[in-house]
This record gives structure tokens, C-alpha cells and sequence, in this order.
């Protein structure tokens, strides 16, 4: 569910407090604040969407490194049903048909 944003619209018109709502995309707009009655406004917010593979600040994040610390492993593809470990435990290589090699 999305986290919407909203602005409470004051008595003599000027903008007042802005909070955030988890809605479901289906539900209407809010027209009042939940807590105080008055009035609000939805405002325009640019959307939080999670990236597969952040850049930037998050690089090191999904990184082989950080995923073994953490206890994960990870395999990568390397041919057709083959996978080769390239971070944590378990075995080196993992083939199609649940062959696995240490």
C-alpha cells in the first residue's frame, strides 16, 4: 500500500500541517484530517519505489561481501542449469536436476 501525503488546510486558508497516510490505492482521498476534523489536501509526493540494484549510497548493500557477512549465500548464473557460488556457504557449484558439487 502506498504512503500518501496531506496537508491540513487552516480556517483562514493558509497551510497547516502536513502528515502522511498508508492507504490502499482503491480507497478515495482523505477530505479531513483523521485525528482533528479539519480539512486537508492531498499533495503530490514523488513515489518511494525500491530500485533492484540501488546505485550510490546503497552499492554496497547486495555486494558479496556484505552478503556473506549477513549469512547469505549467492549463486550466479554461469551456464545453461549451472550456477556457481560467489558468496557464502553451502556448496561451489549447483546443477539442474539438484546435482550439487562441493
Amino acid at each position: 500500500m502506498p504512503m500518501y501525503v496531506y496537508q491540513v488546510i487552516e480556517a483562514d486558508g493558509s497551510a497547516g500541517e502536513i502528515f502522511e497516510v498508508l492507504q490502499s490505492m482503491s480507497e478515495p482521498p482523505l477530505t479531513v484530517h483523521p485525528e482533528n476534523g479539519k480539512p486537508v489536501q492531498r499533495l503530490l509526493s514523488l513515489p518511494n519505489t525500491p530500485r533492484k540494484f540501488a546505485g550510490g549510497e546503497r552499492s554496497g548493500v547486495l555486494s558479496d561481501a556484505n552478503l556473506s557477512r549477513l549469512g547469505f549465500t549467492k549463486y550466479q548464473k554461469a551456464g545453461d542449469g549451472y550456477y556457481e557460488k560467489t558468496a557464502g556457504e553451502g556448496p561451489q557449484v549447483i546443477r539442474r536436476g539438484g546435482t550439487a558439487a562441493e
